[in-house]
């Protein structure tokens, strides 16, 4: 029994070559088909147009209320931009106008012949009405809406 260690052939040897291209291919398959993962995908919702016709015209971004004397020992007279508004009718028109808007924000102005509590009760009613905030004007001064 002799051994050879000579220069002869070592053995069978393995190529590996074609079994990394394999696995690269699979790698590939396996990152599409978990990129295709329903799980994954963003769902999207495109706006609608609106199939009401648009309003006439843009409500104003400012909303004044004017609490405006008429005569003594009389209410004075409310007006939300310059329209007479009842006082009965105040609390339910303040709720329409701001039923839609995002900034709630009312301007009340008296008159100086107007006792405060008719101004008071505005507040109140702006405030029942939803507004959130409430800005006392001075006389003389002036809003860009008006």
């Amino acid at each position: 029994m002799s051994f050879s260690t000579g220069s002869g052939a070592r053995g069978p040897q393995i190529n590996v070559t074609p079994l990394i291209d394999v696995l690269l291919t699979l790698i590939i398959v396996f990152m599409v088909v978990v990129a295709m993962d329903p799980e994954y995908v963003e769902r999207v919702q495109i706006p609608q147009p609106n199939q009401k016709p648009a309003p006439e015209a843009p409500q104003p971004r400012t909303i004044v209320i004017q609490v405006v004397w008429t005569a003594k020992d009389q209410p004075p007279s409310v007006k939300i931009n310059h329209e007479d508004i009842r006082w009965q009718d105040l609390e339910t028109r303040l709720a329409e106008i701001y039923l839609k808007r995002v900034e709630k924000v009312a301007f009340v102005r008296g008159d100086d012949d107007v006792d405060f509590q008719y101004v008071a009760d505005v507040i109140d009613l702006a405030h029942q009405a939803g507004v959130q905030r409430v800005g006392l004007l001075t006389q003389g001064r002036a809003l860009a809406g008006e």
